[in-house]
């Protein structure tokens, strides 16, 4: 199986999206390198990065489904690097 290594960078606007995100990432926590999540308290939002090594298609799947939450803005960022596990 291949895999790459990715960022995504999460805005969310509306805080009623963040459990149903939060559930999305335990999902896929086996795909999760890493994750920092600042509140922006002066903006009522929050910024969230996650640093991902994982197949193309879960990448692409987990972005979409973050996108279709309420209030969430989602870009990802892949790099060259792709193994073969």
């Amino acid at each position: 199986m291949e895999t790459r290594v990715a960022v995504m960078s999460i805005i969310v606007e509306d805080l009623d999206s963040v459990q149903p995100l939060n559930a999305l990432l335990h999902e896929n926590g086996r795909y999760i390198i890493g994750r920092m999540g600042i509140p922006y308290h002066k903006r009522g939002i929050s910024i969230i990065s996650i640093a991902l090594d994982a197949p193309q298609n879960a990448i692409s799947a987990l972005a979409g489904k973050i996108g279709g939450l309420t209030g969430v803005s989602v870009k990802t960022a892949y790099s060259g690097v792709i193994s073969k596990e």
